[in-house]
């Protein structure tokens, strides 16, 4: 089904730039026409992406969540999903205790077995915040070793860049980072804006370990407040500390 409705967007967008170009060759004024067409249609998309990239990037884990709470209510097995989809969130902010605490309301079964990449997702980042960095490093080696989904062009650059960041981080912070982690950390940050600060923090620790306390410092600037519940705080605190010193 994702792949026929792939097929008939594309065959639309080919319509419609085919209908365009013979308007413009009817009559060139026509132009303005389009442009307030496109505009109409593809504005109001793009102020809403803009919108959930700022939420994002806030911090606010609690509104993320409330914002999603009309699409999680339409997934299937939510009693499985739900949780694990507040846990993602959870992770991805720092908050490992509430995180650990969705985890285990969600029932183990047909969905919880297949849901082996986002598990895997989650695991890695609570292990990384929790200290348990050998672990985190392996839980992330298993995940980039899994099969990429059958899926889209643009959608399995996605997952391969944000496999690839998460396997940055938990060697970036044990320590182990290897030649190009720190590249592999802002590929995924632009993948997803949900795992951005992760990535930033991940990234300042390797500016860091390799001495770059100005990088480390921009890496750092205009970072949320975060809450006591969030590793971040602790983080952030600990890195400023040591580009300060």
């Amino acid at each position: 089904m994702p792949r026929a409705i792939a097929v008939v967007s594309f065959a639309v967008a080919v319509l419609s730039a085919a209908l365009a170009v013979q308007m413009l060759g009817r009559d060139p004024r026509s132009v303005v026409l389009l442009v307030a067409f496109g505009a109409i249609l593809y504005v109001p998309a793009l102020i809403g992406r803009l919108r959930m990239r700022r939420l994002l990037m806030s911090g606010d884990v609690e509104r993320v969540i409330g914002t999603w709470a009309n699409s999680i209510s339409r997934v299937r097995h939510p009693e499985t999903m739900t949780p694990l989809l507040h846990a993602t969130a959870y992770a991805a902010y720092g908050w490992h205790d509430a995180a650990r605490r969705a985890l285990e309301r969600a029932v183990k079964g047909p969905a919880w077995d297949a849901a082996i990449e986002q598990r895997l997702f989650i695991e890695t980042l609570l292990d990384t915040f929790e200290g348990d960095r050998q672990r985190a490093v392996s839980k992330a080696t298993l995940l980039e070793a899994l099969p990429i989904p059958s899926a889209g062009f643009l959608a399995r650059r996605r997952i391969e860049a944000l496999r690839s960041g998460l396997g940055a981080l938990a060697r970036a912070f044990a320590h182990a980072s290897r030649e190009g982690d720190a590249r592999a950390l802002e590929r995924a940050a632009a993948a997803s804006p949900l795992v951005h600060w992760a990535m930033r923090y991940a990234e300042a620790v390797i500016a860091i370990d390799k001495g770059s306390q100005r990088q480390a410092r921009d890496l750092l600037s205009r970072a949320p407040a975060w809450p006591a519940e969030s590793a971040f705080r602790e983080y952030h605190d600990e890195l400023l500390s040591r580009v300060s010193a």
